[in-house]
């Protein structure tokens, strides 16, 4: 004979905790699917190219993967390649650093004080519209064939990216929130902590990523007009010789080179924007 009961059977319910959702489960699958085509591509690639040079274009102008590499093992096994990667960088972080500075107290110090903005800024711009490669003949008769000269082309383009950042940013600062600091008894330092940091920090780190391959630019431009050493040089060498093989092999060292410096900038760019972001967080009234 049966006994009824009341109470209703339930099954235990899995254990998920410590499992991946089926959402991440998809994420994760996403991004190395997209990794792997990516690879796929640039092997697609290289396999084109290397039977592709000779029968169909001829191999003086595009070189072969194979032949490029072999370049490339060259450059970066002889003191001489290093000595010419170890100029072009540090003139690219010299050049970089200057016009970040330079345009950062620019910026400031022009939206600051507005009317001298209004009467300056279209004197930048005009400035701002010369190509800065057709000033190089200009900085090379001040500083010569030497690292300053690329130092300086490179600081100018990047200094007028961060001015304009910068001054823009300072414009469009919103007035209401200066205003609420400063009924709250706020002085100058808070009203730069509360609203122009946080405000400025989003276009200044755009900044800094548009001007990194500037910098990178115009220090190539400088050792292609005149210089004895640095990767550009080597480039505009391996075009007189028509030597494809270095030529790419100097284009790859200028993309591991841009590669690396945006790497960085993005990594300080998302470490500053999360501090702050804590730092906001922080300031705010507890209720």
């Amino acid at each position: 004979m049966a006994i009824a009961t009341d109470k209703a059977v339930t099954k235990p319910e899995p254990d998920t905790a410590g499992r991946p959702t089926k959402k991440a489960r998809a994420g994760w699958h996403s991004t190395t699917s997209v990794i792997l085509l990516r690879i796929l591509v640039i092997l697609l690639a290289l396999v084109l190219w290397q039977v592709m040079s000779g029968p169909v274009v001829p191999e003086y102008a595009v070189s072969k993967p194979t032949d490029v590499y072999d370049a490339l093992t060259d450059m970066l096994g002889s003191a001489a390649g290093w000595t010419n990667i170890k100029v072009t960088a540090v003139e690219v972080l010299a050049g970089f650093g200057l016009g970040v500075a330079a345009g950062t107290v620019m910026g400031l110090f022009l939206g600051s004080f507005p009317l001298l903005g209004r009467v300056l800024e279209p004197l930048v711009a005009a400035v701002n519209g010369i190509p800065k490669i057709a000033l190089a003949p200009l900085f090379l008769l001040f500083f010569g064939i030497g690292s300053w000269s690329k130092i300086t082309i490179a600081m100018t383009g990047v200094a007028f990216v961060v001015f304009y950042n910068i001054y823009l940013g300072l414009r469009l600062r919103e007035r209401e929130l200066v205003e609420v600091v400063q009924v709250m008894g706020g002085r100058r330092h808070h009203v730069m902590g509360y609203v122009t940091i946080p405000t400025l920090a989003a276009p200044f780190f755009a900044a800094l990523k548009t001007g990194g391959p500037l910098a990178i630019l115009g220090v190539i431009g400088g050792e292609f007009i005149a210089s004895s050493e640095g990767v550009g040089h080597e480039l505009f060498t391996a075009a007189q010789n028509l030597d494809a093989a270095s030529e790419f092999a100097g284009l790859i060292v200028l993309v591991a080179m841009t590669l690396s410096l945006n790497g960085v900038l993005g990594a300080l760019d998302t470490y500053a924007l999360k501090r702050l972001g804590l730092a906001a967080r922080r300031r705010q009234p507890k209720r």
